[in-house]
């Protein structure tokens, strides 16, 4: 059998961007990943633990430097991610199908906000990286600001329920 390979996670290129959506639009943004530890063996992710830094966040779409800062200053409030209770978030894989034709399904616990919930989605082998786009109800993590699925007359001041993490991780030769 092969020894599991620990691959190195190149931190400073590899990127998170979220995406929220609501009735009227979406906003967009980075987030940094403060560790990451990934091993591979038989072409499979055996152990995997990814470190976000949740005070890193930032938005890329609003131009408007003020409507900025007050979006992202409301995303760390306790309103959604309560950055300054919780300055980290945390995925941990816990088992993941071998890659064929370079994509792999992968089953992880998320932690948001001190709570754990699994979480599935596909890896994608791409060159020296992997992608994956996850899909997170934010609900789950008691995130229900705004969420049409606890208030009623929203309208288009309503949030989606799911926001999306696409993210890019960066392995260098180790």
């Amino acid at each position: 059998t092969m020894i599991a390979q620990e691959m190195k996670v190149d931190l400073n290129q590899s990127k998170i961007q979220w995406t929220g959506e609501k009735v009227t639009g979406e906003h967009t943004g980075m987030v940094d990943l403060k560790d990451a530890k990934l091993k591979m063996q038989n072409n499979t992710i055996v152990e995997g633990k990814f470190i976000i830094n949740m005070s890193s966040l930032t938005n890329t779409d609003i131009t408007d430097t003020e409507y900025n800062q007050k979006l992202v200053g409301h995303l760390k409030s306790d309103d959604f991610f309560s950055v300054e209770k919780h300055p980290t978030a945390e995925l941990v894989i816990v088992e993941s199908s071998a890659f064929v034709n370079n994509e792999a399904t992968v089953k992880g616990n998320l932690t948001i906000k001190g709570i754990t919930k699994p979480i599935e989605f596909k890896a994608i082998k791409n060159g020296n990286s992997l992608d994956a786009l996850i899909i997170v109800d934010r609900t789950k993590y008691d995130i229900r600001y705004r969420s049409g699925s606890f208030f009623d007359g929203l309208g288009d001041k309503m949030i989606y329920n799911d926001f999306i993490l696409k993210t890019n991780l960066v392995i260098s030769e180790s």
